[in-house]
């Protein structure tokens, strides 16, 4: 995610679990002439998964989370943007598809210098940057049929959810937070693949004035006035939505009227993470935003 504060930086590392001595203490085989892949980034887990590649997987970085049942018992080289070029390395692998959010750069360089194939996966917050994706590890995989098939799937999922947006009479104002504990709230401003995914339900970003992650103060969250907030969970600990609820700043807008507050939280690398459950999430914050449109497509008069 670009133009990310050092304390967003901080809570978005703090979600993964490091790698451990006995995650790396043995390479896991992978079945015979067959590729040996790492995956950093959890979008690009989440593609090679989807494309039938999960058996060549060898080793994962901490953002990679789901599917859960297909990654059990996969190393874990730790946070994509603190990686350990020998850490990853020492897995063995044959390739390493890494998002270009990576990082450090020296560790990056170190990789892309061995010589293990290194295919760098654009970070685009965008439907096209998704289809993008799937078509860089398609071809480099040799997975095309599968991922014509995927892609198919995910453009009439976006060409759908375009059609509802076309129908949404009164655009809500929505807040993302990133993550709120103490007196702090991390939210999505500008230029964010928050605001992206609240754009794609149909939502106007309550916090367009900043850039970025940015924190903002009590007084800056009440001028905002959100009708509705989400709150990122599976972070760093923080104010879940019934924390949020009960905060004098948070009843001060329309989303946190305390007789009905309109506040729910929503995982991250769901909502943000641009793979292919990408459409699905959006589809249920929309469905949430606007249950008419819901309501009435399920009544046959759309």
């Amino acid at each position: 995610m670009r133009h990310l504060t050092a304390a967003a930086l901080l809570i978005l590392a703090t979600i993964f679990t490091p790698l451990t001595k006995a995650d790396a203490a043995e390479p896991a085989p992978a079945p015979s002439g067959k590729e040996r892949i790492i995956s950093i980034g959890g979008d690009v887990t989440e593609i090679l998964v989807a494309l039938g590649l999960e058996n060549e997987i060898v080793g994962v970085d901490s953002t990679s989370k789901f599917p859960k049942e297909a990654l059990d018992g996969k190393p874990d080289v730790g946070y994509m943007r603190a990686l350990s070029a020998e850490g990853v390395l020492s897995l063995a692998p044959t390739a390493i598809f890494a998002s270009k959010s990576s990082g450090p750069p020296e560790a990056v360089r170190a990789l892309k210098s061995s010589s293990v194939k290194f295919i760098e996966i654009p970070d685009d917050h965008s439907p096209d940057g998704i289809l993008e994706k799937i078509s860089l590890i398609a071809n480099a995989t040799d997975h095309k049929a599968e991922a014509e098939k995927l892609t198919t799937s995910l453009k009439d999922a976006f060409e759908a959810l375009e059609n509802d947006r076309s129908r949404i009479a009164k655009r809500q104002r929505v807040l993302f937070v990133l993550n709120a504990s103490g007196d702090r709230m991390i939210v999505g401003g500008k230029g964010t693949g928050a605001e992206v995914a609240l754009a794609l339900a149909g939502a106007d970003n309550a916090a367009a004035t900043v850039t970025g992650y940015k924190p903002i103060t009590p007084e800056g969250l009440v001028s905002m006035a959100p009708d509705a907030i989400i709150v990122m969970s599976g972070g760093r600990p923080g104010d879940g939505a019934s924390q949020l609820a009960k905060r004098p700043a948070v009843q001060m807008t329309p989303a946190g009227t305390p007789s009905r507050p309109k506040i729910r939280e929503m995982g991250g690398s769901y909502l943000i993470g641009f793979g292919p459950r990408t459409p699905d999430a959006v589809r249920e914050l929309m469905t949430w935003l606007y249950p008419d449109i819901e309501e009435t497509k399920a009544g046959g008069k759309s």
